[in-house]
């Protein structure tokens, strides 16, 4: 005998014995009247009707009626009714126990309907979410049968679509959910459900479009869930499709963006040497009869010239290398003053016009860095405040601690950045709008130095007032040693 047996058996026995016993109470402790009896009798069938459902409460009643009619109708110990109002009574209470029963069996399916559709709609909530997570087509693709296994508790799920060979699985079995079949319900177009063996396919459905097929094992979702399910997932391979096709427009659009800004450095930056090279080079050559100190400062334009066209090359280079992380680092606890003398001393030529003052307090821990990147961020900044600097404003570096890291900062007494560029300032071959044909240069090196802090873990920032000049500062993690 199965269980479901026994436990059948268990509530009709629990409900004759709760029978007996109401009327054992009200026959030897309790006296009452019929009608009270009587309203005891269906209480405890509206509560089995309730508890264990129709049949059991159909049973109850008919014991109930038997037992109401036997002890407490006239002749007493009889099942033979002498005054006509009494059958009246006994059906009346029959007919009522029967029709509340109903009534409660009723109240009670819809209301386990009504929740079994609020967890449902509760698990469609959660599985959008998750659907919304990633808008990578590949990663959606994968996730989405762990996604259904997750949020409905079922055995395993499979998606299939017909511009994509594989098929996408849950686990690394099929499970009933083979391809013919998620193939089949695609091109049909109509939910199957397979009860016995508890399959369900539905297509993946976008309006009247089917753009694929799912299968789930292991549960006997309702039709309407399965509909919702396969709509939500066809709009989120939507939502995937056409995110990635922005993103390759957007990319596209940049590309071509890079490209021009990246012409527009290299026309104002690179020409301006190579026209004077060109210029000194055409000079000596057209006119043999130049004297030795015209041929001097001809020969030292070009080789100056020469020189800058180089670092402009090299600057474009380390631009590449940062980007494709392939710079490595050799990084160790030293202290920040030796990147700063460094940069000091090869600034010397920049700094001839500016006075400058290096503050820093004593006792200054060590920091994580690699001396020569730093020190390449230093002269970065130091250029940057002299080129854009009137000649004897002064330039200011400074130091401190401030929650486990060292700031370090350049101020200058330039013209100021505008709060809407302060953003845009570390970007590549991003220039000042007013400065660019001012100053030369090719808008690397604030963002050179940008990808330098980073890959040390630290931050590069400014702050700035039109007017009155701006403060560059990048923050470096002090040593492991220091904070031990």
């Amino acid at each position: 005998m199965n269980r479901a047996s026994i436990r059948l058996i268990v509530r009709y026995s629990a409900a004759a014995a709760t029978v007996v016993l109401i009327a054992l109470i009200y026959r030897t402790i309790l006296h009452v009247n019929p009608t009270t009896v009587a309203l005891s009798f269906l209480l405890a069938v509206l509560l089995v009707s309730t508890n264990w459902g129709l049949r059991c409460a159909v049973f109850t009643s008919v014991i109930a009626a038997m037992a109401f009619n036997y002890y407490f109708l006239p002749p007493i110990g009889t099942f033979t009714i002498q005054d006509p109002q009494n059958w009246v009574a006994l059906f009346a209470f029959l007919a009522t126990a029967v029709i509340a029963s109903e009534l409660s069996e009723r109240a009670r399916r819809e209301t386990t309907n009504s929740n079994d559709r609020r967890r449902e709609v509760e698990k469609l909530y959660s599985f959008t979410q998750q659907l919304l997570s990633t808008d990578n087509m590949a990663e959606l693709l994968n996730a989405i049968p762990r996604y259904v296994v997750d949020s409905f508790s079922v055995r395993s799920s499979a998606i299939w679509l017909p511009n994509r060979t594989d098929v996408y699985r849950s686990g690394a079995t099929s499970d009933g959910l083979d391809l013919h079949d998620l193939q089949q319900v695609s091109a049909r177009g109509e939910v199957r459900i397979d009860p016995r063996n508890r399959l369900s396919f539905v297509p993946l459905r976008m309006g009247v479009r089917v753009v694929g097929s799912m299968g789930i094992a292991g549960a006997n979702l309702s039709r309407e869930t399965l509909d919702a399910v396969g709509t939500l997932i066809a709009i989120s391979i939507e939502r995937a499709g056409a995110m990635e096709r922005l993103s390759r427009s957007e990319a596209g659009r940049a590309n071509e963006q890079l490209r021009s800004v990246l012409l527009d450095s290299v026309t104002h930056a690179f020409r301006t040497p190579l026209t004077a090279i060109k210029a000194s080079a055409t000079s000596m050559l057209s006119n043999p009869a130049l004297d030795n100190s015209q041929r001097t400062e001809l020969l030292t334009i070009i080789d100056e010239e020469s020189d800058r066209l180089n670092r402009l090359v090299g600057e474009a280079a380390e631009m590449a290398q940062l980007d494709a992380g392939k710079v490595e680092l050799k990084v160790g606890a030293h202290q920040i003053q030796e990147a700063v003398s460094i940069a000091i001393e090869e600034c010397k030529p920049v700094l001839a016009q500016h006075p400058y003052q290096v503050s820093f307090p004593e006792n200054l821990p060590p920091v994580q860095m690699d001396v020569a990147r730093i020190a390449e961020v230093l002269i970065q900044l130091l250029e940057n405040a002299a080129k854009y600097s009137p000649p004897n404003a002064p330039i200011y570096i400074t130091g401190e601690v401030q929650n486990n890291v060292l700031m370090t900062s350049v101020a200058d007494r330039g013209p100021g950045i505008e709060d809407m560029e302060q953003s845009l300032i570390f970007e590549k071959f991003y220039r000042g709008r007013d400065r660019r044909l001012q100053v030369q240069g090719t808008g690397m090196g604030l963002s050179i130095a940008k990808a330098i802090v980073e890959a040390h873990n630290g931050t590069i920032g400014v702050t700035s007032q039109v007017g009155h000049g701006s403060v560059f500062y990048f923050t470096l993690p002090l040593s492991s040693a220091h904070d031990q």
